[in-house]
């Protein structure tokens, strides 16, 4: 089946949060000034409604373009994407996002387990998937999906995170390739920077 497999123009960073993962966010992207042949893909959960409070401060703290999410909309590296309010954010296999609406995962729209399962069924090996601070188990399913395909995992040190739940869980299931604290979480966005 390796012909089924995705020739993709752009590689994949997918990062997924819940609550006290914004600040850790805003401690990461702004020291980042450019993304080198792949795009950032943020799933946070959030409320249910239309504010675009969340884009609108990453793309004041980033040096990065922050590209709005509609439905069919299409990848391009050195762009950051934020999954908007209410929609579970996938992963076509023409470097394109799609929104869905159907029930929500883990109490959450979007939740991250399926952007994650999504994101590695196209993006395989070449995704890097990155889960931070957050008070349910969202998320650890996704990571599961990721390094079943190849791909790489990360998971923010417990001991730094505001909401250590998420993280916690996640290395008792998935075997991390990676436990990092928000610097090194840096690092590892830069040494992708550099392949």
């Amino acid at each position: 089946m390796e012909e089924d497999k995705v020739i993709s123009n752009c590689k994949v960073v997918i990062i997924g949060g819940s609550a006290g993962s914004l600040n850790a966010l805003m401690q990461i992207l702004p020291d980042l000034s450019q993304l080198n042949g792949f795009a950032i893909v943020i799933v946070l959960h959030r409320k249910s409604t239309d504010d675009q409070t969340l884009e609108e401060l990453i793309a004041l703290k980033s040096s990065i373009p922050v590209k709005p999410v509609e439905d069919k909309v299409p990848l391009v590296a050195g762009s950051i994407y934020i999954a908007p309010s209410n929609y579970h954010l996938l992963f076509e296999r023409n470097d394109t996002l799609s929104l869905d609406i159907s029930e929500k995962i883990n109490y959450s729209r979007p939740s991250i387990d399926v952007s994650f399962e999504s994101a590695s069924e196209i993006y395989g090996e070449t995704l890097v998937g990155i889960l931070l601070s957050g008070s349910n188990t969202d998320g650890t399913i996704g990571l599961k999906a990721i390094k079943a395909a190849g791909g790489k995992i990360a998971v923010q040190n417990p001991t730094v995170a505001e909401m250590p739940f998420m993280p916690n869980n996640a290395i008792l299931y998935t075997n991390p390739d990676f436990v990092l604290d928000n610097q090194e979480i840096l690092q590892l966005l830069g040494a992708i920077n550099t392949k």
